[in-house]
């Protein structure tokens, strides 16, 4: 019962969160669109920064997930990659509040926030140099360093986040980014 009560909590401050920002958020406004009492919020969490953070991590878990399985159902390095980015990309614009997270020079002051950006950005370059080393392993990658690689396309993402959010035209901006995933797999050498 008391995983529901704090699930509903976390969902409707990710919502809240959304909507108005971290900084414009209060825990009164949390509380009232869950329907409970400030002192049931803080029952459940010690502060608002508490409740961000588990949204937070709520939306890395999810975008996580959710780009493991596209890039499991892909065979072969090449389909794998444009099936990272492109579901990352999509996700950044369903999870605002982990945007919000990594690109807000106040919200990199809250005490989780570094912790979390540094092990995010750790497993995404893990988990890209994996299918970039099987892409050189399987001779559909160049010899590369696929560490280096994996770093360099993280950059590359990083640079697309606030254009994904911006863009209305997902159509167009899905075509840039083949367009600059060409660019990566076939270079700029004739």
């Amino acid at each position: 019962m008391k995983k529901n009560i704090k699930d509903n909590i976390i969902a409707i401050a990710q919502s809240t969160f959304r909507k108005y920002g971290f900084r414009k958020t209060t825990m009164d406004e949390i509380a009232f669109a869950a329907g409970k009492t400030k002192s049931t919020m803080y029952y459940y969490f010690e502060s608002k920064e508490e409740v961000f953070k588990a949204v937070v991590e709520k939306e890395v878990i999810q975008l996580r997930s959710e780009i493991l399985e596209a890039v499991n159902e892909k065979s072969g390095a090449k389909q794998k990659l444009e099936a990272y980015i492109f579901t990352r990309m999509k996700g950044f614009r369903k999870l605002g509040n982990f945007y919000e997270l990594l690109k807000d020079e106040f919200l990199s002051n809250l005490e989780f926030a570094e912790k979390i950006r540094t092990v995010y950005d750790r497993n995404e370059t893990e988990t890209l140099a994996q299918i970039i080393q099987e892409g050189v392993t399987n001779r559909e990658l160049k010899n590369l360093n696929a560490s280096l690689t994996a770093r360099t396309i993280v950059i590359a993402m990083k640079g697309l986040e606030a254009p994904a959010l911006i863009e209305t035209n997902m159509d167009a901006f899905e075509k840039e980014i083949g367009d600059m995933l060409n660019i990566l797999f076939y270079g700029i050498c004739t």
